[in-house]
């Protein structure tokens, strides 16, 4: 057997990720990803009043919480053909959005950053001339030469403890790191500062969900009334509070965030050709103007882009069942009828019949069954989802805003189209995004305050809580577009209980292990071709699987080795 390099966990959030690849020389010939724990939530809903199924679904993530509330809700309403408000509609594209932009900033800085970021080299930096380089990128207020000595003696502090804390999980000093020390400088002290800018961000879900994480949810609206005479409900002063935080975030994004991933990936041009994955592009579309039923409405649009030709986009659709499907051929799983064939959620199974190797072991059974995530597959194909697949999508659909950033971007760093299919082209699509969203919240508020003004404050749909009208059995899709991207919850509900419930996610269909055909999942095609300056010490395999921001609790299913159940929780 080829000489493997392991990588466990490689993730720096949430949930337990391992991969191996095994070399031919310094390259990488093979790759091959493995969710190496297991929930089940899906086996938690069954028998429930799906009404509910919202808050025990976004327990699935600590970190993804209100997306699976929303697909969760979508999939109820889905169901039973419930419309919901123009307001709901809008403070949920508001919640998204601020759900966006908080992740992609927090991702870049605090988990993908120290990738291309030499920590420890930030300690030579001259303070002054990290000052002019910070003013020459952006008119930032914070960028004085004090600014920059104040970050770089708090970096010191922490070397001289002889403990780095929160930058002590990277390879400093590999040659792979080419930014000169005053750019390392600024770096850190923007991760430093986007720790301080989160906080900030994170009112918007509390004001409009009651609380974060986890805020709250309603199937058939938003459980935040609408009252400008009541201090109990959305008033005036919590409308300026809104737009005070929309302002914030969109400063950060615009005059640290943009410039910094454009600074930095001027460095990494030849990560423009590395990293490419599958090369098909997936998205479920998102933020609709007029309600989840009009995609022409959507910011994000839907559709399927095959080998990179952005000339033709395929329609998705979440309901046929010889779309999407899911294999478990190298999956700790079992479906009743056989490891070979896949399966649509509605018809979805998680079944434990056995489980995967207990740690420690040297290698993975690749062979065989290697890890706890399923093989999504639209027609057969595997498919990238996420923020590159979004950016594509708009690109290909011609937003005009979108064809502004990329092609200025391209121009910027002198690298060609193709660039967009790579690790760089994946982490600068995040970047662009949070540009784009970010500015679409600024109108989803004001037409929100519109509507509010022209004395409509409607937030919920009455009838959605009327289990008599029923239909004795209902199905539904519940998607959108989380930020590590096409996101969707299938619900099955029987004489008004939850009969089966499955959620394929984001990181399912980035990170899925090889499906019965042997066709490798974006992760494990992304990393074929790396060639690694040191196996000990594989930066080349971070910076790829990074970029496609993972979350491993997201993507597998709670039991315990014999399948049985572990505990119950009851809603009183």
């Amino acid at each position: 057997m080829n000489q493997r390099v392991v990588v466990d966990p490689i993730t720096r959030i949430e949930g337990h990720l391992r991969i191996e690849a095994a070399m031919e020389g310094d390259v990488i010939a093979q790759a091959y990803s493995s969710g190496t724990m297991v929930r089940g939530i899906e086996i938690i809903l069954r028998g429930r009043d799906p009404r509910e199924a919202w808050a025990f679904a976004q327990r699935i993530c600590g970190v993804c919480t209100l997306v699976h509330g929303i697909a969760s809700v979508r999939a109820v309403e889905d169901a039973l053909d419930y419309e919901i408000p123009r307001n709901a509609q809008l403070i949920r594209n508001l919640m998204i959005a601020a759900q966006y932009v908080h992740d992609h900033v927090m991702h870049f800085y605090h988990l993908h950053a120290l990738d291309w970021v030499d920590v420890v080299s930030a300690l030579q930096a001259d303070p002054k001339a990290t000052s002019a380089l910070a003013q020459s990128v952006s008119k930032y207020a914070k960028s004085s030469p004090g600014y920059f000595a104040d970050m770089q003696n708090k970096l010191k502090r922490f070397v001289e403890s002889g403990q780095l804390g929160i930058f002590a999980n990277a390879y400093w000093g590999h040659p792979g790191y080419k930014l000169p020390p005053e750019a390392n400088l600024m770096a850190v002290a923007h991760y430093l500062e986007a720790l301080e800018w989160q906080r900030n961000v994170a009112k918007i879900l509390t004001i409009f969900g009651g609380k974060n994480p986890h805020p709250n949810f309603l199937v058939g609206g938003v459980p935040s009334p609408i009252d400008l005479n009541s201090d109990s409900a959305i008033n005036a002063k919590v409308l300026a509070e809104v737009q005070n935080v929309i302002s914030q975030m969109r400063e950060f994004v615009d005059q640290v965030y943009v410039p910094d991933t454009l600074a930095i990936a001027s460095f990494y041009k030849d990560w423009g050709s590395r990293g490419e994955g599958v090369g098909n592009f997936l998205t479920y579309g998102d933020f609709p103007e007029r309600g989840i039923n009009d995609p022409a409405s959507y910011l994000i649009p839907a559709g399927i882009i095959m080998n990179r030709d952005l000339s033709t986009v395929h329609e998705v659709d979440l309901h046929a069942k010889e779309q999407i499907q899911e294999y478990i051929a190298h999956s700790w799983y079992e479906y009743q009828d056989g490891k070979q064939q896949g399966l649509h959620p509605y018809d979805g199974e998680t079944s434990f019949h056995h489980t995967g190797p207990t740690p420690p072991y040297e290698h993975l059974d690749v062979e065989n069954s290697y890890s706890w995530l399923k093989a999504p597959r639209w027609k057969g194909a595997a498919m990238e989802v996420g923020p590159l697949a979004r950016v594509l999508m708009l690109y290909a659909r011609g937003h005009p805003q979108t064809k502004e950033l990329v092609d200025a971007t391209l121009r910027r760093l002198e690298v060609p189209v193709d660039a967009l299919f790579s690790t760089l082209g994946r982490t600068a699509a995040r970047t662009l995004e949070t540009k784009i969203i970010g500015d679409a919240m600024q109108e989803w508020y004001n037409r929100l305050v519109a509507n509010i003004k022209a004395g409509d404050t409607r937030t919920f749909n009455e009838t959605s809580w009327e289990p008599a009208t029923w239909p004795a059995h209902a199905q539904g899709a519940g998607f959108m577009e989380a930020p590590r991207g096409a996101l969707a919850h299938w619900i099955v509900i029987k004489d008004s209980k939850i009969d089966n419930y499955q959620a394929v996610v984001p990181s399912t269909w980035n990170a899925g292990p090889r499906d019965a055909q042997g066709q490798p999942g974006p992760y494990e095609a992304a990393l074929v071709g790396h060639r690694l300056h040191d196996p000990k010490q594989p930066l080349e395999i971070l910076r790829t699987i990074h970029s496609f921001d993972p979350c491993i609790a997201c993507a597998v299913h709670l039991t315990d080795p014999s399948g049985e159940e572990l505990f119950q929780v009851k809603v009183t």
